[in-house]
C-alpha cells in the first residue's frame, strides 16, 4: 500500500491534500504577527483590554504554552485515534478559541482564549504533518513539506499589512480594530475547514490499526480518481514491495518514549538540535526585531511592522525556490547548508551591525539574506521528525519536538533578547553571536547524524513498530 500511494503521479488529489491541510501554517503566521503588532494597542485604556507591557508579554508566553500543550496531547491522540478525526478537531478548537479571543473583555479572559487558540494550532501541527506526509509521494515529499511550512510567513506579512489598517484609528474605533484582526482569522479557517472536510484519513494509519478493507477501499478510490484524471494506467506494483505487519489498535506512550530514546538515538538528538537551533533565533531574534527598529534605531512605531513584510517575504522565498533541491540534492547537505549558512550569515550581519555600518533598511535586507536560508533550514526540521520515526510514533515525535524547541526558544529567547535590547546594540549583537552559535552547531550535528531520506518511502527510512520479522506469522499485507 505505501508504495501504491508513493508511485502516483501528482494530480488534484495532491492539491487537495495541500490545500485542505497545508494552510495550517498560515494561519499561525497570522496570529503570532496579528498579536504581535497590536500589543501596543491593547495597553490603551480605550482597546477594551487595557493591559501592561507586561501583560502583553504574558500573554504570548500564555499562547506558547498552550501550544506546546496542545501538540503533546493532540500529537498523542492523532497517533491512537487517526489523522483525519484530530486535523478536523484541532482546527475547530482554534476557530472557536480565537472567535472568542476578539470577545475578550478583560486580561484573564484574553489569556484563557488565547491558550485554547495556541493549542489548537500545536496540535494542527502534529495531525497535519504526520497526514502530508503519508499522503504526499516520496519524491515529492521535501518540496511539498518545505513549500507548506514556508507558508508561514505568507500569514506574517498577511498579518503585518492587515493590523496597518485595522489599528488606523480613521478607519476603526480603538476597541474594534483589534477584535476585528482575530474575526477574519476565524474566516479564514472556516473556509480550511469547509477544504478539509474532503481530505481522507492516512491509509498507511487505517491499515495497521486493523481497519484494511477501509484503507484498500480508500486507496482504490485515489488510484481511480488519478488514473481517469491523467488517462492513462498505473503501473502495478510488484508483491516484493508489500511489508508485512502485526495489526494494532494503539501504541502506548511508553513505547513512544522507548523506541525515540534507545531504538533512534542519534535521530533523537538530530531532532532536538534542528529545533531548538531554528526556535532560539526565530523567537529570539525575528519576535524582537520591532523593538531593536524602533528602541535602538529609531524607527517610528508606526513604520516598524513594515519592516516585517520583506523579512517575511525572504523566509517564504527560501524554502518554495530550495525545496526541491532537498529531493535532489539531498536532505543532509541542504540541510546542513541552510543552518550553517545562515549561521555563518548572522554572524556577519552582527559584525557590521556592531560596527554601527547598518542602518534600519540595510539590516532589513541583512535578515532578507539570513532568513532565506534559515527558513529553508527550520522548514526542513519539521520534515525531517516527521519521517525519520516510524509511523506508529510520528505525530507524536513531531509533537514533542516542536513543543521542546518551541518552548525553549518561546521563553528563553525573547526574555534573553528583551534584557539584551536594553543594554544596547552591542548587547544585542552577543545574543546575535548566540543564536548563529546554534544554527551552525545544528548544522554540524545534521552533517554527521543526518537521514539521507530523499525519494524514500516512509517504510524504508524507519520500518513501522508493526512490521513483522521473518520469525513471525504473517497477519497482513500493506
Amino acid at each position: 500500500m505505501p508504495a501504491r500511494l508513493d508511485r502516483l503521479p501528482w494530480s488534484r488529489f495532491h492539491w487537495l491534500v495541500v490545500l485542505g491541510l497545508g494552510t495550517v501554517w498560515i494561519l499561525d503566521g497570522l496570529e503570532v504577527t496579528i498579536v504581535g503588532a497590536i500589543g501596543s494597542r491593547l495597553t490603551e485604556p480605550d482597546s477594551g483590554l487595557g493591559l501592561t507591557t507586561a501583560e502583553v508579554g504574558l500573554a504570548a508566553a500564555i499562547y506558547v504554552a498552550g501550544a506546546c500543550t496542545g501538540s503533546l496531547v493532540f500529537g498523542y491522540l492523532t497517533d491512537r485515534f487517526g489523522r483525519k478525526k484530530l486535523f478536523i478537531l484541532t482546527l475547530g478548537l482554534y476557530l472557536v478559541a480565537t472567535v472568542l479571543t476578539a470577545f475578550s473583555f478583560n486580561p484573564v479572559m484574553f489569556y484563557i482564549f488565547r491558550f485554547f487558540t495556541g493549542a489548537g494550532i500545536g496540535g494542527e501541527y502534529a495531525a497535519i504533518n504526520s497526514a502530508i506526509d503519508e499522503l504526499i509521494p516520496a519524491r515529492r515529499r521535501g518540496l511539498v513539506d518545505l513549500a507548506i511550512n514556508g507558508s508561514y510567513w505568507l500569514g506574517t506579512a498577511f498579518g503585518a499589512v492587515l493590523t496597518v489598517f485595522l489599528l488606523n484609528e480613521n478607519l476603526f474605533a480603538p476597541e474594534i480594530g483589534w477584535r476585528i484582526a482575530f474575526g477574519l482569522g476565524a474566516v479564514l479557517g472556516l473556509v480550511i475547514l469547509l477544504v478539509r472536510r474532503n481530505v481522507p484519513e492516512s491509509p498507511r494509519w487505517m491499515f495497521i490499526h486493523g481497519r484494511d478493507e477501509e484503507a484498500e477501499k480508500e486507496v482504490a478510490e485515489i488510484e481511480e480518481g488519478v488514473e481517469k484524471e491523467t488517462g492513462t494506467s498505473l503501473d502495478r506494483v510488484p508483491d516484493d514491495k508489500g511489508i508485512e505487519i502485526h495489526q494494532r489498535r494503539s501504541t502506548g506512550f511508553g513505547e513512544i518514549v522507548r523506541v525515540a530514546v534507545t531504538q533512534y538515538p542519534k535521530r533523537f538528538v538530530l531532532g532536538l538540535s534542528l529545533f531548538i537551533g531554528q526556535a532560539f533565533l526565530y523567537n529570539a531574534v525575528f519576535f524582537t526585531y520591532s523593538l531593536v527598529l524602533t528602541k535602538l534605531l529609531g524607527v517610528p512605531d508606526d513604520v516598524a511592522p513594515w519592516a516585517l513584510v520583506p523579512i517575511a517575504i525572504g523566509n517564504f522565498l527560501g524554502p518554495f525556490l530550495l525545496g526541491h533541491l532537498f529531493d535532489t540534492v539531498g536532505r543532509r547537505f541542504m540541510i546542513t547548508l541552510s543552518y550553517v549558512g545562515s549561521g555563518v550569515l548572522l554572524v556577519g550581519t552582527a559584525i557590521m551591525f556592531d560596527a554601527g555600518l547598518l542602518d534600519a533598511f540595510w539590516l532589513t535586507a541583512c535578515w532578507m539574506v539570513v532568513f532565506f536560508f534559515a527558513s529553508a533550514g527550520a522548514s526542513a526540521a519539521y520534515l525531517t521528525v516527521s519521517e525519520i520515526f516510524p509511523m506508529e510514533t510520528r505525530a507524536m515525535a513531531i509533537a514533542f519536538f516542536y513543543a521542546v524547541g518551541t518552548g525553549i526558544g518561546g521563553i528563553i529567547g525573547p526574555i534573553l533578547f528583551g534584557k539584551l535590547i536594553e543594554g544596547g546594540i552591542h548587547d544585542v549583537v552577543i545574543g546575535y553571536y548566540i543564536g548563529a552559535g546554534l544554527m551552525i552547531a545544528a548544522g554540524l550535528v545534521e552533517l554527521f547524524l543526518g537521514v539521507d531520506a530523499e525519494g524514500k518511502s516512509l517504510e524504508e527510512i524507519a520500518s513501522p513498530l508493526s512490521a513483522q520479522t521473518p520469525a513471525q506469522k504473517p497477519a497482513a499485507k500493506a
